[in-house]
This record gives structure tokens, sequence and C-alpha cells, in this order.
């Protein structure tokens, strides 16, 4: 019996960040697809990627291994979902577009992170949920670190992440070009950033502060 319930609550303990990580990148990815095709770029509905079923965004390392190896470190946890394709060509307003899309992914994520805020605070203020409730209110409380760790991560201006779009677009051509040359060892830069500064805990914990005294909690 002893040896069930351990393996029922590891089961448990892994859904409550697994479900999260799950909708956030999935939701993040889906943003970034919906906002192109709004804009003039079908690429994301012509190659089916516009969905909510997960299996089309799973990318093995950024939405499995790594946001299980940050858990079982204890790191904050992140990661990623295979992108969306983006025809930037066929956006009706090039530069402009670019920045809407490049900003659709991180700004779902301040959208959930507000749901799961506002979710966490309804759970609390009813009192004693019981064992159900607890695992959702952790649940929640998942999401909202996850969806801002998310949102700030995305926002470092370096490819391929959101924020160099976002640069990109408003830099002139030479630089925008010489940007766009980092992508290469763009994860690389990223990783060495994460492991070797605090610079996305510094940022992200005002942000969750921000969302829980908004709520109250």
């Amino acid at each position: 019996m002893a040896a069930g319930a351990t393996a029922s609550q590891m089961i448990a303990n892994v859904a409550i960040v697994a479900v999260p990580v799950l909708a956030a990148v999935v939701f993040h990815e889906v943003a970034h697809g919906a906002v192109a095709y709004a804009c003039g770029d079908p690429t994301a509905r012509e190659r089916g990627r516009l969905t909510l079923n997960p299996l089309p965004h799973i990318d093995p390392f950024g939405t499995v291994i790594l946001p299980g190896l940050l858990a079982l470190l204890g790191s904050p946890i992140f990661g990623w979902a295979r992108p969306v394709p983006v025809d930037f060509r066929r956006l009706r307003h090039p530069r402009r577009d670019a920045v809407l899309v490049a900003l659709a992914g991180p700004g779902t994520n301040l959208v959930l992170a507000t749901l799961s805020v506002l979710a966490l605070a309804a759970l609390v203020r009813a009192g004693e949920p019981g064992v159900i409730g607890v695992g959702f209110a952790r649940m929640a409380a998942a999401s909202l670190s996850i969806n801002c760790v998310l949102a700030v991560f995305n926002l470092i201006p370096v490819p391929p992440l959101d924020g160099s779009r976002v640069l990109s677009a408003v830099l002139p051509a030479r630089a925008a070009i010489a940007l766009a040359r980092v992508e290469r060892f763009g994860l690389l830069i990223v990783m060495l950033l994460l492991w070797n500064s605090d610079l996305v805990p510094r940022m992200v914990h005002p942000l969750i502060t921000f969302f829980l005294k908004v709520a109250r909690l």
C-alpha cells in the first residue's frame, strides 16, 4: 500500500508541473500562428499547427526532457514546443506584423498567468478544499510561475527567442541581419545566460509578486 501511495504521489507531483508546462508552451505557439494567420500568413494553418492538440507541438527536449530535469534540480521550470512556422514574407505589413506575431506568445503566457492567479485566489478563499482542491491549487501556483518564466524568458533579445524578433523588426536592416546570424549560437548563449546568471529569476520574481498582490494573496 505504501509503495502504491508513493507511486501515486509521484504521478500527481509530475502532473502538477507537466500539465501547466504543456498548456503554456502549446498556447504560446498557437498564439504565434493565430496572429500570423490574422495578419495574412496561413502557413501554420496549412501545416496543421493551429490546433490545441499537443502532439504536433511537442519538442522531445524542450517540452519533456528539459522541464523534467529542471524540476528534479529544483530550478525555475521552463520549456518550449516546436516553433510554429511563420512565413514573414506573407504578412501584410511584414515589419509591424512580425512584432505582433512575436509578442503574441509571451502575451498569451501573461494571460494564462492572470487566469492561474485568479484560480489560485478562488481556491485559497474557498477554505479547506480537500486533497483534490489542494492539488488544483498547487497546479495553479505552478502555472502562474511557469507562464511568468516563459513570458520573461522569451522576451530575452537573443535569437531565436521572441525578443530578438521584436528587436530585429525595429533595427536597421544591416543590424537586423547581423542579429540573425547569431541564431546558430542562440540556444548555447541562452543556456549559458540561464546557468551563469540570475537574470531571469530577478525579472520573474517581481512579476509573480505583482500578480499575487493584484489577487491579494
